[in-house]
C-alpha cells in the first residue's frame, strides 16, 4: 500500500494555502480554516488509507479552525479523530473545554460537535499524526467517550506507548503492508485505540476480552523489542513484568501460532540482518552485531540466521554491499 503524499513545496506562492485547504481541510474532516501566513504559507502531508480507518501525518505553519454548527449540519461523518501531537503547540476548544495542549500528548476530537482553535505558532511548522476513524467503531459507550474529547492526555510507557509508536510504524511502513493486511491493520488499531481511552478512563472493564488480549499482547511485544539485547530475557521476566503467568504468557503467544522464544528469535534474527546489510556497521565484526541483539555463541547465531535466510550471515553481508556498489 502506498501512502498519497501532498506537498505545497514546490507549488506558486499565491496556491498553497487554498490547495491546502481544498485538499486536507475539506476532505479529511470539513472546517473553515486560516492562516497568518497566506503569502509564506508551507504544507506537507502523508495520507494511509485503511478503509476502516485513516491515518494522516501532516506539517504546517500555524492555522486557525472552526467547524461550526452549521457545517456539522451540512456534512456530519460522525467519526473520530486521535490526534498524535508530534511537535508544536495548539488550542482546542470542543465539549466545554478550552485546552492547550503540546507535542507528546493525545487529543480526541469529535466531528459532531462545534470545534475551533489553532495549531502552530510564529514560524515554526507544528506536526501532528491524526488517526480517523467511525465514532461507533470504538466499541465504547458514547456517554464515557465523551469524557476525553478535547481532553489532552500524555504518551507514557505502557499502552499509549505502544499505541503512539504502533500508528507511526503503520505510516512510516505503509509501503511494505498488501491491501489485503488492511482489515487486520484496522482491527489492530481500533483496539489499541479502544484500550488506551479505556485506560485513560480507567474504564478497561468495558473492552471485549479480544480487546484486552490485543492490547496485552501489544504490550509485550513492545516490553521484548525494548530487550532484545538482554541475553537473559525469559518468559519468565516478561510475565512478571505484564502480572500474568507463565502458564497464560505461553497461552497467548499459542493463540499467534508462535512460541514466545520463537517471536524472541525472529525479532533477534530481523534486527541482525537488517544491521548486516547496514552501510553504518560495514566495520562492526559480525559477532558484536550478534551479540548486540542477545546472540551470544556464534556458532548458534549462524545457524540460525542460515535456517531463517538460507545463506549465512557473512554472505549476506557480502551480498548487500555488492548490491550497494552496483547502484
Amino acid at each position: 500500500m502506498e501512502a498519497l503524499v501532498f506537498d505545497t513545496e514546490g507549488m506558486a506562492v499565491q496556491d498553497r494555502f487554498p490547495f491546502w485547504y481544498d485538499t486536507l481541510s475539506q476532505s479529511f474532516m470539513p472546517s473553515w480554516v486560516t492562516t497568518d501566513h497566506p503569502t509564506s504559507f508551507y504544507g506537507s502531508a502523508r495520507m494511509l488509507d485503511l478503509g476502516g480507518l485513516q491515518l494522516l501525518v501532516m506539517s504546517h505553519l500555524k492555522v486557525e479552525a472552526v467547524r461550526p454548527s452549521k457545517l456539522i449540519r451540512q456534512a456530519d461523518p460522525e467519526i473520530f479523530q486521535l490526534h498524535l501531537v508530534l511537535s508544536g503547540k495548539g488550542r482546542a476548544v470542543q465539549a466545554g473545554r478550552d485546552v492547550e495542549f503540546q507535542a507528546g500528548q493525545f487529543l480526541l476530537i469529535d466531528s459532531s460537535r462545534p470545534l475551533a482553535g489553532w495549531r502552530g505558532a510564529g514560524d515554526d511548522a507544528a506536526e501532528t499524526l491524526i488517526v480517523q476513524f467511525p465514532r461507533a467503531s470504538l466499541g465504547l459507550r458514547s456517554a464515557m467517550i465523551g469524557g476525553l474529547v478535547a481532553a489532552p492526555f500524555s504518551v507514557r510507557d505502557g499502552i499509549t506507548g505502544v499505541l503512539a509508536g504502533h500508528l507511526t510504524r503503520l505510516v512510516e511502513n505503509a509501503g511494505a503492508f498488501t491491501p489485503q493486511d488492511a482489515e487486520a491493520l484496522t482491527a489492530i488499531s481500533l483496539e489499541l485505540i479502544a484500550a488506551a481511552c479505556a485506560h485513560q478512563l480507567e474504564a478497561s472493564a468495558s473492552l471485549s476480552p479480544e480487546s484486552r488480549r490485543q492490547a496485552l499482547l501489544s504490550l509485550i511485544h513492545d516490553f521484548i523489542r525494548q530487550r532484545l539485547s538482554d541475553p537473559d530475557l525469559t518468559p519468565e521476566t516478561i510475565a512478571a513484568a505484564h502480572h500474568i503467568s507463565v502458564r497464560h504468557l505461553y497461552k497467548i503467544f499459542q493463540e499467534q501460532s508462535t512460541t514466545v522464544a520463537a517471536w524472541i528469535r525472529r525479532c533477534r534474527i530481523e534486527q541482525c540482518h537488517r544491521d548486516l546489510a547496514d552501510i553504518r556497521k560495514r566495520s562492526l565484526p559480525i559477532q558484536t552485531i550478534a551479540a548486540r541483539w542477545g546472540f551470544t555463541d556464534a556458532a548458534h547465531f549462524s545457524r540460525t540466521f542460515r535456517a531463517a535466510y538460507g545463506v549465512s550471515p557473512r554472505e549476506h553481508r557480502i551480498s548487500a554491499a555488492g548490491n550497494e556498489s552496483d547502484l
